[in-house]
């Protein structure tokens, strides 16, 4: 970006702030026939691809299908249903001045150069989702899966992303919550404020849970993720007192310290004081994060938040790459089937519910996330240098999210079905056991499945773990399966170790980010929620407050994810589907708020765009909710569950189903009831919401629109690129501004 700080000579007249429309037009539907080629290209390799994943069917199918289907349909649906969505219901304006322009202040608004502000919009929306979901709804084979995770982030998932971005750009970076007080009125902006932030701790929860899952018993990937800290705590000092700006260098810096610290993890797990120091229990685990997720989110964000997100940013995009070359390479063979045993069933051992709504809510995050709109309307529309690269930023990083979860479901199905069964199934099904797990498995009826416990002992030996039974929650499954492909790719048998706790360390990353992010942004809702009571809790700057907010929000997601580690049930596989709800209930409430806006625009030619997904997403989810409030089946209907176990407790049972103890039994009880009531909550707030926001759309449509509520322009004085590569044109234009002012760049390029 070149901007004018300190401008060229004095009454300098300077170059245009954007590329002239028609011009930027005309280039985009330009079509050399080297353009038609590439293009047509993109189009064959990936209709083969859907035609090989959906119609030829054998005994097994070639994970590169997976690969040519997923880019090639992400890059016809940027290329040409987000430009759609620009040119006729946005119409962004680069002549005018984004909030990083003309609000910076140095701290949150800054602009940024856009290729560093997606790489911190990725790193920040990228949690567990897109890992986890993925993983456990391939218990319903490949095919269903596979098409909601892709069809549904180009039609849902980065169209939130890149509305909410959009509007909260327009309206001086303003909260997802803000928005909807303003648009909906007292009822649906507390409704929309209360929702966020209950559904924000059962988001969280469950993100942290993962990584206690995976780090359970493993004092590799205990030692190795415990170095992520101190890793980070060394660059956020490097960039700030040492080499200001170097993100690159002190990126290559860090990732050299990871592997570092994969590797010395191996030898730290083989010693006896390793054993003794870093083999932890999850109850230990769960507390040390909840510790730490206090901490992270009172620090400094330069200390500790953002040299992580420089570090999961560069692993998080590097290794799916890295994956994805790999399948390309090595192409494995999935064995698994498009359609299994459990997609027309609702009895699933993983997870409990029929393909429709629970596939849905269970792959989440990787098809659409409301979590995503919490960061599109926090930090990223305060860092956006022009109002084009939203779209780049938006749909764009969604669809990378989209990518990880398409990798995350291949590296599922490219184990053994066996395997993958006896590793996600709780361990009150299993006993713990290699022989317990072996047992269930076979009993289980699977077609071509027969697991021994020899091959489950080996497996654990191989990728250098006691055990890999029971290791519920999606990122042990995820691990194996990644470790299987990067072996045959890099190193051989030999280095399944290492690469299983490579993929244990990328996970983590990727989680944790959520967590400081997700924290930090919590504190800064429930701040600007208490400020409208008690004012000086507005200010984010005052220490007393910032620590009484964070204590409060990390308190809520800490007691549930000390209930998910002591859960009997398995804490993943119940808490998971009620995490996915949550999730996708938030999305609804972020896309019921964008119709509002767009209709108080009058455009209601193109009201379909957010209709259609919010639509869908409130008929899954609300339709999910009904299922776990009222279903009478205990497997699916928490209060079902909570009931039949209160019975049996009524009754003198000492245990029941798989709580094995009073004490089990009773903790059911507990989560049940909170869990069931937690459904009641979530599925209240945001029908209150739908049915605000459709009101307040159907009032703006009935007068023809209603008066903005969009910050004044302001004419920009800055120029910046819209995309990732710049256009003939805006190669043009930099040029011409680089002679008028010099090649002056702010501090986030």
């Amino acid at each position: 970006m070149t901007q004018v700080s300190g401008g060229g000579a004095a009454g300098q007249e300077l170059p245009p702030a954007a590329v002239d429309e028609d011009v930027f037009l005309a280039e985009r539907r330009t079509w050399t026939p080297l353009k038609i080629a590439i293009w047509t290209t993109i189009a064959l390799l990936g209709g083969l691809g859907w035609v090989m994943l959906a119609l030829v069917r054998g005994e097994t199918v070639n994970a590169i299908w997976f690969v040519f289907a997923a880019v090639s349909t992400y890059l016809i649906a940027y290329r040409f249903y987000s430009t759609y969505i620009e040119r006729k219901l946005l119409k962004p304006d680069d002549r005018r001045a984004t909030p990083a322009e003309y609000a910076e202040n140095g701290q949150d608004f800054v602009p940024t150069d856009r290729r560093v502000l997606y790489g911190h919009h990725f790193a920040a929306i990228a949690g567990a989702g897109p890992l986890v979901g993925p993983v456990l709804a391939a218990q319903m084979g490949y095919l269903p899966g596979t098409i909601w995770i892709i069809v549904g982030v180009i039609v849902a998932g980065a169209v939130q992303d890149y509305l909410v971005l959009f509007f909260s750009m327009r309206r001086g970076g303003r909260s997802l919550g803000q928005m909807a007080r303003e648009e909906l009125g007292r009822v649906g902006g507390t409704a929309a404020l209360v929702a966020t932030l209950s559904i924000m701790i059962i988001l969280i929860a469950v993100l942290t849970l993962v990584v206690v899952n995976a780090l359970g018993e493993s004092p590799w990937g205990v030692f190795s993720v415990a170095l992520t800290i101190p890793i980070a705590l060394f660059m956020g000092v490097y960039l700030r007192f040492l080499r200001p700006g170097k993100v690159s260098e002190v990126s290559w810096i860090g990732f050299a310290m990871l592997i570092a610290a994969i590797v010395a993890g191996g030898w730290v797990a083989e010693t006896e004081w390793g054993q003794a120091l870093f083999t932890l229990d999850r109850v230990t685990i769960a507390w040390g994060i909840i510790i730490y997720g206090f901490v992270a989110a009172v620090l400094p964000v330069w200390l500790l938040l953002a040299p992580r997100d420089y570090l999961s940013t560069f692993m998080k995009i590097g290794t799916i790459v890295l994956l994805a070359v790999a399948i390309i390479v090595v192409r494995p063979e999935l064995a698994a089937p498009a359609f299994s045993e459990f997609a027309g069933r609702d009895d699933g051992p993983v997870v409990a519910g029929s393909l429709f709504p629970f596939l849905f809510v269970t792959i989440a995050c990787g098809a659409l996330s409301g979590f995503h709109a919490l960061i599109s309307s926090g930090t990223t529309p305060k860092l956006v240098e022009k109002e084009r690269q939203t779209r780049f930023i938006g749909y764009g990083g969604m669809l990378m999210e989209s990518f990880v979860a398409i990798m995350a479901l291949v590296a599922a199905l490219s184990i053994d079905r066996g395997l993958y069964f006896a590793m996600n199934v709780p361990a009150s099904l299993t006993e713990g056991t290699v022989e317990g797990a072996a047992a269930f498995v076979n009993s289980l009826g699977l077609m071509n499945v027969n697991v021994t416990p020899d091959q489950l002992a080996s497996t654990a030996a191989l990728v250098g773990e006691e055990s890999i039974v029971s290791r519920t929650g999606g990122a042990p499954t995820l691990a194996v399966g990644l470790a299987n492909i990067m072996q045959q790719f890099i190193g051989g048998p030999s280095m399944m170790s290492f690469w299983y706790h490579f993929a244990i360390m990328f996970e983590a990353l990727f989680i944790l980010t959520a967590v400081d992010a997700g924290t930090r942004v919590a504190r800064f809702m429930l701040q600007d929620a208490i400020g409208t009571v008690v004012p000086r809790f507005k200010d984010t700057s005052w220490r007393v407050g910032a620590w009484i907010c964070t204590a409060l929000m990390v308190g809520g997601w800490g007691a549930i994810l000390v209930m998910g580690v002591t859960d009997p049930l398995g804490g993943i596989n119940t808490l998971f589907p009620l995490f996915g709800i949550a999730n996708q209930l938030l999305a609804a409430i972020a896309l019921a708020v964008c119709l509002a806006l767009v209709a108080r625009r009058g455009q209601v030619r193109y009201l379909w765009i957010i209709g259609v997904p919010l639509a869908f997403a409130a008929v899954v989810t609300i339709t999910a909710s009904m299922f776990k409030i009222f279903s009478p089946k205990p497997a699916i209907g928490y209060w079902a569950q909570h009931f039949a176990f209160r019975e049996a407790i009524a009754a003198g049972e000492t245990s029941f189903g798989n709580a094995a103890t009073p004490e089990a039994m009773a903790a059911v009880v507990r989560n049940t009831f909170i869990q069931g009531s937690l459904s009641i909550l979530f599925v209240t707030l945001a029908i209150i919401v739908i049915v605000t926001a459709v009101l307040s759309a159907w009032r703006s449509i009935a007068i023809g629109g209603r008066p903005e509520l969009e910050d004044p322009p302001v004419p920009s004085q800055i120029y910046a690129p819209s995309g990732l590569i710049a256009s003939p044109a805006e190669k043009e234009l930099e040029k011409r501004w680089t002679e008028a002012v010099g090649d002056r760049v702010r501090a986030g390029h």
